[in-house]
């Protein structure tokens, strides 16, 4: 059967008659210099770099200044008005999210869409476009049937294409209807999981474009790894421009010349200070920002000409095409967080402090940000700004809590003019990053008038510059990712700020274990006038990136902590996102939604804010409800996990296996000089132990290690291990090892410490390493010995129950972020048997591991 012959000219003719009255541009006419600009500038349909031609072209204008593009793609082939994805969206991308031109070229909604997000990406003045697809057919009978496709694209819906309505011609473009036009329009809204596709979208192309620009600064060009992000940053500001004032750079204007005053680096720089001047950044900070740039711009020597072309111009014509028209659309998110940690992910920089600098990803600060109840009114400051994500997420909120709650057009411009001026405060003290910071918050629409290049811990808590200089600023948001190397893994910058505040909340992204004690003093200082409301243990969230464990604190300022106090401890390292670590590949790769993790954020946020009855998608195991001391040391989630702590028969029967089991390989291997074994038959005291034990007969108490033992670090030689392990010998060297009874070798030199101790690491994985020494031994770095303080009442039997019920009563709550430390140890409470007196029972203690002994050693002799 022959194919169909396309009507689209005739479909074309039909769609120009209706628009007669309206009036219409065709393919080949000029619309408006912007529009036909950026209709040249982006990428033709079929993925070339030819201009992109319309078949019928529109400015519809509603009467209030605001003038909006329509664009029109014609089809003339039953089948070819759209293309949708499974969800019913415009399937313009493939799944690795490359352009799909296939389908741009084929269907006429698709080309509609293509024209339009074109003209977002690439214009200034034009962020709102309609696009129209009709497609026209030959129906038996009937004649031509015609079917229309009609979508709305804005920069504030983050180009997302949502369908007006349903139309049977183009009436709905009449004046007389445009009303009716214009209220659909603005009642179109995004979904909360649209947004967030979007924006994860969004930022997989950033991440794109930026890994193939640092490969090719890294490979190409030899551009120093310190320098790049000045270099994108500077770059971004020349080619955006400042509208009616100054124009975007363009690539033309980077001749390659060689003059003091005219090279390519003096053209750029030129212009971003033009673009900081019009942006009213104040004198100080322009100043600074220009001397920062200057270095890679001016005295880097990358504006010399090879062949007539600097670097800095090859550079440029890449953010030119590639990066600036993505935050043409993409303007919400945390831009230039990105920027920075994709192009510091390509060179390790050892023995450097920008090794503490781990930007937060925009999920995270968006949760911070709500579990901060950020609205309005709200006044929000970060001491460790970055790249200012934390604010950029809270103006969001703001912006959005005030566009639901205010009805005047006036009165709303007012409220977010101030919440962009007065309301967000964030402080940087590098200076590379306090550029970013400033950056972005320009991007957003802000003057960046309250970032301030500063150290937090020095900062004095006020406004530095317009009306309000040198008044206090009434921060009642506190939103923070702290240097994790500073005093208290960061909490000295928490208390520094809380200090400054009289209410509000507080939400801190920080190393968990700083909440287990290793953020003290400043943990226990801060529950003296703030109240912890919840601790929420993330997954790896920083994966490549910095290898700790991190956790959420949340607290109400003010309000001093009451130990009846309600908190809640949240599991959350399972948060439905897969990580990855593959330098080049990106976010769509590395970071991948396999278990509801938009769901699951939204159900942690509602889990903290409103209490057990919101837990749904997490585990009845992941949410706990408990209470806190005041010494600032008990906050993480493990702590709170309660989990039988009394051992029982199997665990005496692994535990005891594994040291008999030890100890005469020990013998094979002639370590150790051969000993008796006792396979004879259980005593009835024995007996009564193994029945005890296994029919929960016993009566307990709980002893905290420290009443019973001295924990101290085990005697080292202090030597390197070839030198330890040089001579030759039958000497067990202690190692933080969970295997072969915690030694590593064995050498020739003299024992430093006596047998009958238990020894643990603080290194690694806890609980594993506890072990009873029955030989002397030499100590090793990070071994810690527990010495009886009693030792007439301890034998190798009894210590060896205490081996199986610390082992019990310490869980696996410990790993290499939250170490098994002595302070710890000590601290663990054991359950032990006692007598009819009260006192711990080491006669049943014996008897019930010798007879597990007996056993034993019958099975493996």
């Amino acid at each position: 059967m022959a194919k169909a012959r396309s009507i689209e000219e005739q479909v074309e003719d039909i769609a120009k008659k209706q628009l007669d009255d309206i009036g219409y541009f065709t393919k080949t006419e000029d619309i408006n210099s912007e529009i036909d600009n950026a209709l040249m500038a982006g990428p033709s349909k079929s993925g070339g770099s030819g201009r992109n031609f319309p078949d019928i072209k529109l400015l519809i204008d509603f009467g209030d200044l605001n003038k909006i593009p329509v664009m029109i793609e014609v089809k003339g082939s039953k089948g070819k008005l759209i293309k949708t994805d499974k969800d019913g969206g415009i399937e313009n991308k493939k799944k690795d999210m490359t352009p799909n031109f296939s389908n741009i070229q084929g269907y006429a909604v698709n080309g509609a869409v293509h024209y339009a997000e074109t003209i977002i990406s690439f214009s200034k003045s034009f962020k709102e476009v309609i696009a129209i697809g009709i497609n026209g057919y030959q129906r038996e009978g009937e004649g031509i049937v015609t079917e229309y496709g009609v979508y709305y694209l804005s920069s504030e819906n983050l180009g997302i294409p949502k369908k007006i309505a349903d139309y049977s011609d183009l009436s709905f473009l009449n004046e007389e209807n445009l009303d009716d036009l214009k209220s659909k329009i603005e009642n179109i809204g995004l979904s909360e999981d649209e947004i967030e596709a979007k924006a994860f979208e969004y930022e997989n192309q950033i991440e794109t474009k930026l890994k193939a620009l640092n490969q090719v600064m890294q490979d190409d060009l030899q551009v120093s790894v310190g320098s790049r992000v000045e270099i994108v940053a500077g770059l971004i500001m020349a080619g955006l421009g400042v509208k009616d004032v100054i124009s975007p750079l363009q690539i033309t204007e980077l001749k390659g010349e060689k003059g003091s005053k005219t090279h390519d680096g003096c053209v750029i720089i030129n212009k971003i200070d033009s673009f900081l001047e019009e942006r009213k950044l104040p004198v100080e900070k322009k100043d600074m920002i220009i001397n920062d740039l200057s270095r890679v711009f001016i005295y880097s020597k990358l504006w010399e000409p090879k062949n007539g072309e600097s670097k800095l111009k090859r550079i440029y014509i890449r953010v030119y095409e590639d990066i600036i028209p993505i935050f043409n659309t993409a303007r919400h998110l945390d831009f230039t967080g990105k920027l920075f940690n994709v192009l510091n992910e390509w060179v390790d920089i050892p023995d450097s402090d920008k090794n503490d600098v781990v930007l937060t990803p925009r999920y995270i600060t968006q949760l911070m940000a709500k579990l901060a109840l950020v609205n309005k009114d709200s006044y929000v400051w970060d001491y460790a700004t970055g790249s200012a994500g934390f604010l950029i997420s809270s103006m969001k909120l703001m912006i959005q809590d005030a566009q639901e709650r205010i009805k005047s057009k006036a009165e709303l411009d007012k409220k977010v003019g101030q919440i962009k001026s007065k309301q967000l405060l964030g402080i940087e003290k590098r200076s590379d990053i306090y550029m970013l910071a400033v950056l972005n918050m320009i991007l957003m629409g802000d003057g960046s008038s309250n970032i301030l290049h500063k150290d937090s811990l020095k900062y004095r808590g006020i406004y530095e510059q317009g009306t309000e200089k040198d008044t206090k600023f009434p921060a009642n948001v506190f939103l923070l990712n702290p240097p994790y190397s500073t005093e208290g893994k960061g909490f000295i910058f928490v208390k520094k700020a809380l200090n400054s505040m009289t209410s509000g909340r507080a939400v801190v992204l920080i190393q968990e274990n700083a909440g287990g004690g290793y953020g003290l003093p400043y943990t226990k200082e801060i529950l003296e006038k703030n109240t912890l409301v919840a601790s929420v243990k993330l997954a790896d969230i920083f994966k490549g990136k910095a290898a700790v464990q991190t956790a959420i604190y949340v607290f109400d300022v003010g309000i001093p902590h009451n130990t009846k106090k309600i908190v809640k401890f949240i599991d959350f390292t399972n948060d439905g996102y897969l990580r990855l670590n593959k330098k080049k590949s990106n976010q769509s790769r590395n970071l991948r939604d396999t278990g509801n993790a938009i769901e699951k954020y939204e159900e942690v946020a509602n889990l903290v804010l409103f209490g057990a009855s919101y837990l749904n998608l997490l585990d009845k195991t992941e949410y706990i409800e408990d209470t806190i001391s005041l010494n600032g040391d008990d906050w993480t989630f493990s702590q709170h996990v309660i989990h039988d702590s009394k051992p029982d028969l199997s665990d005496f029967e692994k535990c005891i296996g594994n040291f008999l089991s030890w100890k005469i390989n020990q013998m094979i291997m002639g370590k150790i000089i051969k000993q008796k074994v006792d396979i004879s038959r259980l005593t009835a005291q024995e007996n009564e132990a193994i029945k005890a034990i296994s029919t929960d007969n016993l009566k307990y108490c709980d002893v905290e290690v420290k009443k019973l033992f001295e924990v101290k670090p085990t005697k080292t030689y202090g030597l390197t291990n070839p030198d330890l392990y040089r001579i030759k010998g039958t000497t067990p060297v202690l190692s933080n090892a969970s295997v072969n009874n915690g030694i590593g070798g064995y050498n020739g030199m003299d024992t430093n410490e006596k047998g009958g101790i238990l020894t643990f690491s603080d290194t690694t994985i806890g609980a594993e390493t506890i072990f009873y020494q029955p030989f002397d031994f030499i100590g090793y770095s990070h071994v810690q010995g527990m010495y009886p303080l009693d030792e007439e009442k301890w034998t190798e039997d009894s210590l060896l129950y205490f081996v199986v019920a610390l082992k019990k009563a310490s869980g696996d709550q410990f790993d290499f972020n939250n170490k098994f430390t002595r302070q710890i140890v000590n601290k663990i409470k054991v359950k032990l048997p006692i007598n009819n007196k009260g006192e711990i029972d080491f006669v049943m203690m014996e008897n019930l591991v010798r007879a597990i002994k007996k056993d034993s050693l019958k099975g493996i002799v």
